[in-house]
């Protein structure tokens, strides 16, 4: 123990205790950004900053257990192996920020260029225009970018418009159906999850710059025992 601070030791541990709990968290979080019923699978692939944010979260999980065993047993090994993780790590988070306030930005041309491929919807497998007609219950929308013609033949009764005066409604063939197409609700619902995205990654990044700076201190002072 000799010329290694006792203090900066167990912080290094502590830190790394609470690094491996924001790897859980980052991880939970992108996996329910994932999954979320808001966002329907068949738009889940366009959205790279989520893959990347649980791959990242996954990592950091492993590099806050090399962190914790690197600190108790005063191993250079580890807690370098450690310091380049995180380092990677950091560059990785950055990255993801910078692919959320992009994305952010060009979500609704990302969005049309990715709906226009399922239009006509009547034409696409029976599992997908399930998954459309849930997407049209939640945002009281219809179609996917011009409204209840996407369908390309009659629209379903999750199409149909509700009495509410809050409801947005037009007329189609004789029906009252929601006015607004699904593209604007999705776009919403994107934009807030990128925004989940940028205050976890930026948030975690400024953790990460302690980390850096208490893993090389204490790497410094063991080679000098």
């Amino acid at each position: 123990m000799a010329g290694v601070s006792g203090c900066m030791k167990y912080s290094m541990f502590f830190f790394n205790f609470l690094f491996w709990l924001c790897g859980c968290f980052i991880l939970g979080v992108s996996i329910w950004l994932r999954v979320s019923k808001d966002v329907q699978h068949t738009v889940q692939a366009d959205i790279p900053a989520v893959n990347l944010m649980i791959a990242i979260g996954a990592i950091i999980m492993g590099l806050g257990f090399f962190g914790c065993c690197g600190a108790i047993r005063e191993s250079r090994c580890l807690l370098l192996l450690f310091f380049i993780g995180l380092l990677l790590i950091f560059i990785l988070l950055v990255t993801a920020g910078i692919l959320g306030v992009v994305y952010r930005s060009k979500a609704e041309g990302v969005l049309t260029d990715t709906l226009q491929k399922y239009i006509p919807i009547e034409s696409q497998p029976a599992e997908f225009k399930t998954d459309i007609e849930n997407l049209q219950t939640q945002g009281k929308c219809c179609g996917l970018i011009k409204g209840a013609q996407d369908w390309g033949g009659v629209p379903p009764a999750s199409c149909n418009c509700s009495d509410d005066p809050a409801s947005d409604c037009t007329i189609y063939n004789g029906r009252k159906v929601y006015k607004q197409p699904c593209l604007q609700f999705l776009t919403d619902m994107m934009a807030k999850h990128a925004g989940i995205i940028l205050g976890v990654a930026f948030g975690l990044a400024v953790v990460m710059l302690f980390g850096l700076g208490f893993s090389m201190s204490l790497y410094c002072q063991i080679g000098r025992k």
